[in-house]
């Protein structure tokens, strides 16, 4: 079985843990934050957002600069409403799947760069960086999301359970 398929077969599950949690914020608490110089609990939740939104580029590209020398930097989706983080996490995912549906082990072993202005920040395989800044980066910003939730107040059961 190729590595795409194992990853396509997993990723909905992970996909489906991260919407249960994105689904209990209350609009009211997106701004929440535990302390100054904390991200919000509206950041956190455009960053599982924007998380999922990289594979479709690491399977389909060699490298993104986040902010390309004499062109416009990435700038992070903001959310106002939990109904349009839904949504829009909804679409990623499926454009996620979508993009890893029969790509071949070859391309999975080819190198990705993120840069920054020119300059490479790191560099791996597709495969990795998708397992290391996609699979493994989602579940660190869930674990932060769900502790912001409850010190916000919100009780809620083990995202684990269905």
């Amino acid at each position: 079985m190729l590595i795409s398929e194992l990853m396509a077969q997993e990723f909905p599950d992970e996909a489906a843990m991260t919407r249960r949690l994105l689904a209990r914020i209350p609009d009211d608490k997106l701004a929440w934050k535990p302390a100054d110089g904390l991200m919000s609990i509206g950041w956190n939740a455009s960053h599982l957002l924007e998380i999922v939104g990289w594979i479709p580029g690491i399977v389909g590209q060699s490298e993104w600069d986040i902010a390309p020398v004499c062109a416009e930097p990435y700038v992070a989706p903001t959310i106002s409403h939990t109904s349009e983080l839904l949504k829009a996490f909804d679409e990623s995912v499926q454009a996620a799947v979508a993009s890893l549906q029969g790509v071949p082990d070859s391309v999975m072993q080819e190198p990705w760069s993120l840069k920054m202005g020119g300059q490479v920040l790191f560099t791996m395989n597709k495969g990795d960086c998708i397992r290391k800044w996609v699979f493994s980066h989602t579940a660190h910003h869930r674990g932060i999301l769900s502790v912001y939730l409850r010190l916000a107040g919100l009780e809620f059961p083990s995202i684990y359970e269905e």
